[in-house]
């Protein structure tokens, strides 16, 4: 079977999308390959594999999202690969009136879109739902999900576990910019208060902004990535408990920003741009 693949960078979050409504078979093979199909020999590398799923029967929604991780491990949610999931969808038609439903692991998400001139999606906000602040819903066997600590190679670490619908552990840093993200976010996402290991972030607030922070993310199942969606609501909410930053925060990331609003929902607005597509044979 030949599948087109499309390559898509969210600020510089990379993915890969396949339509596979309607080939759970194909889907399968797929998501078996996805290590495979993300290392940068292939297509160029990506982050991850998004398979873009037809809704089931009596859904609503109009398609379905299972993202799989560069190393072959699923995730629950994506801000970033769900706005690359929906530059594809409405290529396809899928959204009606410039919203799109959409059905994850971590539950129903609604995306606003906006379409420029040339009728191509440019960027989305999402409704990322409801943070969580329960240890056992993020889950983290910590006795508090706020000032979790850790030391690795004699450095110290503290701060708060956060769930998006999946796990993150935010840590309050000095200057994300010489943190040892790639050395030590490896030891920190497999920190055993973490039963499914964790998203690591590494986050201060940014000099000479108001209601702005600075992030590095260390992505489960990935590594550190130019930007993570998920991990900049983590981040955003963490900041705001804090009382560093107000409901609408703008978080400054390696491949560009993103904008977070907090409120009972959180909102995750940010830019998507398709790269290339490719044609897989015999998948």
């Amino acid at each position: 079977m030949t599948v087109t693949v499309h390559h898509l960078h969210a600020t510089e979050n990379t993915f890969l999308v396949a339509d596979v409504r309607g080939e759970d078979a194909l889907a399968a093979r797929l998501a078996a390959r996805a290590a495979e199909l993300c290392a940068p020999g292939r297509f160029g590398g990506a982050d991850g594999l998004i398979l873009l799923g037809a809704p089931p029967t009596g859904s609503d929604a109009a398609c379905t999202m299972r993202l799989v991780n560069a190393d072959g491990t699923d995730a629950e949610m994506s801000g970033n690969g769900i706005r690359a999931l929906a530059h594809v969808a409405h290529g396809l038609g899928l959204a009606a009136d410039g919203r799109l439903e959409v059905d994850t692991a971590a539950g129903r998400r609604t995306l606003d879109l906006e379409v420029g001139d040339d009728g191509v999606l440019a960027a989305a906000t999402v409704d990322m739902g409801e943070p969580m602040f329960d240890p056992a819903s993020i889950p983290t066997t910590a006795p508090s999900i706020t000032g979790i600590a850790a030391e690795v190679d004699g450095i110290a670490y503290v701060g708060d576990a956060i769930g998006m619908g999946n796990p993150h552990w935010v840590l309050i840093v000095e200057d994300p910019a010489t943190a040892r993200v790639r050395e030590h976010g490896p030891v920190l996402e497999h920190d055993p208060r973490f039963p499914n290991r964790t998203n690591v972030e590494f986050i201060a607030p940014t000099p000479g902004e108001s209601d702005a922070i600075t992030m590095r993310v260390w992505e489960r199942g990935v590594g550190e990535t130019r930007s993570c969606g998920t991990g900049a609501c983590a981040a955003a909410t963490a900041a705001h408990r804090r009382g560093l930053v107000g409901p609408r925060v703008t978080v400054h990331v390696p491949g560009g920003d993103l904008t977070v609003e907090i409120a009972a929902r959180i909102r995750l607005r940010g830019p998507v741009v398709e790269t290339a597509t490719h044609t897989l044979e015999g998948a």
